[in-house]
């Protein structure tokens, strides 16, 4: 029986996507869904404490999220163009991979400029490749040196919130838009799971003796990619970087044998230590890149726990959470929540499914 993208559908009114995230992490709505019962619980998030134990261990996705959004200008025409921008190809040369956007207008050989507040032109780049219809790759004249260069996009750059949050980056993104334990660069969208958590939070959890293992995964626009097919064995998932250090890898593997709780924090956790396991179902260490796409029906051979937030219809991100909490309830769970007015997407609410 092939898995259809259609049993992932559902509606979905506009004004429950978040636009804002709330006033404090972890005063976000939680619910929990309990796997063996079929119980739906609501909880605020602050109360995620009361389902874990002394040497439980939560896996957290510690990439960062740099300002991959610029506006700037196109030679002799002057018309503003949004370059979006996807990975670095090449430090030497300053070559990057980006989205253009209106696309139609940018040809190779093109020179666009950014400018700062002044209105002086900081950046200059050229459009040296057409990759795809809206992809290009283009190449930063810049003599500086590199932490120079980085210093000057850094300052250019806006925080990269997805489309479907439908409002221009403000002020309270550049932090909000990020995990507080975010520490490697490198992700064009927040691992959103991890926005829930605060400081005081993350603190009463470490005096409960949970244990914290980090990896990274540098999630990239494909995350937001709309699946185009019904058959989902046929969609291949866009390619992302994941490191899982020895450290994170010992303290899974000694909770698996204690047979204690794993708690994957969001899509992306569960992605990169699914894309790590041994013959003996254990996790190792491992980084590279992973396209891989979970999807029902799915053996999960680490985390037996996972939050998340909740999720568009018919996206990769929803299908993982179905694949992990049983279709017909997580689908049960989310008409729940449209129901019961939760925030959806990325500053939106969370679920715990245990």
């Amino acid at each position: 029986m092939r898995t259809k993208l259609s049993q992932f559908a559902f509606d979905l009114p506009k004004n429950l996507i978040a636009k804002y995230p709330t006033e404090n992490r972890d005063d976000s709505r939680l619910m929990v869904v309990h796997r063996d019962t079929g119980e739906i619980e609501h909880k605020t998030f602050k109360d995620v404490i009361s389902y874990f134990d002394d040497k439980d261990v939560f896996i957290f996705n510690n990439t960062k999220v740099f300002p991959a959004r610029l506006y700037g200008r196109k030679e002799k025409t002057g018309a503003r163009i949004e370059v979006f921008l996807l990975r670095e190809l090449n430090t030497e040369s300053r070559l990057w991979d980006v989205l253009v956007d209106p696309a139609r207008k940018i040809r190779v050989g093109n020179k666009l400029y950014f400018s700062d507040e002044h209105d002086n032109d900081v950046l200059i780049a050229e459009v040296v490749d057409n990759t795809t219809s809206r992809g290009r790759t283009i190449r930063f004249l810049y003599d500086g040196p590199d932490e120079e260069f980085k210093k000057e996009l850094h300052n250019l750059g806006n925080t990269p919130l997805p489309k479907f949050i439908d409002r221009e980056a403000e002020e309270i993104d550049k932090e909000r838009f990020q995990t507080i334990y975010a520490k490697e660069v490198g992700a064009v969208a927040a691992p959103t799971a991890g926005l829930h958590f605060s400081r005081e939070l993350m603190k009463r959890l470490e005096i409960k003796g949970i244990d914290f293992a980090e990896l990274t995964l540098h999630i990239g626009l494909g995350t937001f990619r709309s699946i185009d097919v019904e058959d989902l064995s046929k969609h291949k998932m866009d390619a992302e970087y994941f490191n899982i250090p020895e450290l994170s890898v010992n303290q899974v593997n000694q909770a698996k044998d204690d047979k204690r709780r794993i708690c994957a924090i969001g899509t992306t956790s569960m992605r990169a230590i699914e894309s790590a396991v041994s013959a003996e179902e254990k996790l190792k260490v491992a980084s590279g890149w992973t396209n891989k796409f979970i999807y029902p029906p799915y053996d999960f051979s680490i985390a037996n726990a996972m939050i998340s937030n909740f999720h568009l219809p018919k996206s990769s991100l929803l299908i993982m959470v179905c694949a992990f909490g049983g279709h017909d309830l997580i689908m049960k769970a989310y008409k729940e929540a449209v129901k019961e007015k939760y925030r959806f997407f990325s500053y939106g609410d969370a679920m715990l499914v245990i």
